[in-house]
């Protein structure tokens, strides 16, 4: 296994945090790379994912939790949430020393309510880091002959870069996804890591996270129908269905749980809409667009091999607008924004409405290949004249900075009337 680290975008983003709060929180999933990435810039590291010492270190933390944190700072506590009174020890330590970078700590999971209802909120003491597997140019995949930041200074011409990937690599890396120990691994075995996560958060993460016994086989038939519904708006209800349909009389309470504790393992997100009222008597569709953290959750959890997906463009359609979230996401916050979506009840839509905190922003549709580019151009057209239109009669929404079609071809251009059509293989922050 090679052990040489692997640059990370959120790198810069941790080294300026830790120059301005005490401690740095980094969360995600599990195997994403939070643990090398914090030890990156740890001088010292306590691990408490480790069972064999894990009882040890609950009894030290309930006689003298200063033998915990105690260490060259910065110190590196993994999987804090194990042990939740560090939290406040931490921050307790902060207020002692009154220094900035003397923490890091690292979560695969989100405390609950019980357990964090005597925490302190850490502002002021704590910055957060939210850690995604590695987008297509941190695994080298994507050649990076196109960055989002210069996209949005209009500092780039978009004219003839190609992309490195085809579009059978591009169906294996959106299976195989970003997960660092993949990397350097064959095809096969790259492919059943993400099976192997998929069987474990099942059959034990989820139990693990509060100890309450749960069915593996109900959290494997939501997470599947939950990739079925990859991208798109629908309803917890048409989920609920899809389990009851299957499993009988599973409570929707139960149902909700279980999404709850994949949102808390970081497997499962929402994408919250944009809402810029470009049309007064239209009922924007308010609705979070469902997606996973990494797009090889969605595979695994269809069983879906990198062939069979490539033989299946709609659905490869959609989970590949996931995959593009995710790099979009990391990218974006690196700059400084975030990523949202946008439809109306006409049926207008923008996949992605990137914001920057500079003021700037973004509409950004994505295409697996050739045949939709056409379509998605005129979407954002569409999009573009109704905010102008809006704008003659009352100046209420900014014009978007630029217009873009992310795809899964390999060659970029502009249009005449400027825009954007990147491949994701050229793609960086």
């Amino acid at each position: 296994m090679n052990d040489k680290y692997i640059n990370r975008i959120v790198d810069d983003v941790i080294k300026e945090k830790l120059e301005t709060t005490g401690a740095v929180l980094i969360r995600g999933p599990k195997w994403c790379g939070k643990t090398r990435t914090g030890k990156e810039f740890a001088k010292s590291y306590l691990e408490l994912q480790d069972d064999e010492q894990l009882e040890k270190h609950k009894m030290l933390a309930g006689s003298d939790m200063s033998i915990l944190l105690k260490g060259e700072k910065p110190r590196l506590i993994d999987e804090w949430q194990v042990i939740p009174r560090i939290w406040n020890s931490v921050r307790s330590d902060i207020d002692k020393q009154n220094k900035t970078g003397l923490y890091i700590l690292t979560g695969s999971a989100t405390p609950n309510d019980e357990e964090t209802k005597n925490l302190h909120s850490g502002v002021g003491r704590f910055s957060f880091v939210d850690l995604k597997p590695m987008t297509l140019f941190e695994s080298g995949d994507s050649n990076g002959s196109i960055s989002l930041k210069d996209i949005m200074n209009n500092d780039v011409e978009v004219s003839g870069q190609t992309s490195d990937i085809d579009y059978k690599r591009l169906a294996f890396l959106t299976c195989r996804g970003g997960w660092p120990s993949t990397l350097d691994k064959s095809n096969k075995v790259a492919l059943n890591v993400v099976k192997e996560y998929i069987t474990a958060l099942c059959e034990s993460d989820i139990r693990r996270i509060d100890g309450k016994m749960r069915d593996p086989e109900i959290a494997r038939a939501i997470l599947k129908s939950y990739a079925r519904h990859v991208s798109t708006l629908e309803s917890t209800t048409t989920l609920i269905e899809d389990i009851q349909f299957n499993f009988g009389e599973v409570s929707r309470t139960t149902i909700i749980e279980y999404l709850k504790i994949f949102k808390r393992l970081y497997v499962i997100e929402e994408i919250p809409s944009w809402n810029p009222n470009l049309r007064s008597k239209t009922s924007i569709r308010t609705s979070h667009k469902k997606a996973f953290v990494d797009p090889s959750f969605a595979t695994a959890a269809l069983e879906c091999s990198p062939e069979e997906l490539a033989n299946d463009p709609k659905t490869f359609g959609f989970i590949f607008e996931n995959l593009v979230n995710r790099d979009l996401s990391v990218y974006v916050d690196k700059i400084g924004g975030h990523v949202r979506h946008y439809r109306d009840r006409h049926n207008l839509e923008c996949d992605h409405v990137i914001h920057f905190h500079n003021g700037k922003y973004g509409l950004v549709q994505t295409k697996l290949g050739t045949y939709g580019i056409e379509d998605a151009i005129s979407k954002l057209r569409e999009m573009r004249d109704l905010i102008k239109a809006k704008n003659k009669v009352k100046r209420t929404v900014k014009e978007p900075d630029f217009l873009m079609v992310i795809t899964g071809t390999d060659t970029a251009f502009t249009t005449e009337d400027g825009i954007f059509i990147v491949p994701i293989g050229c793609l960086k922050d």
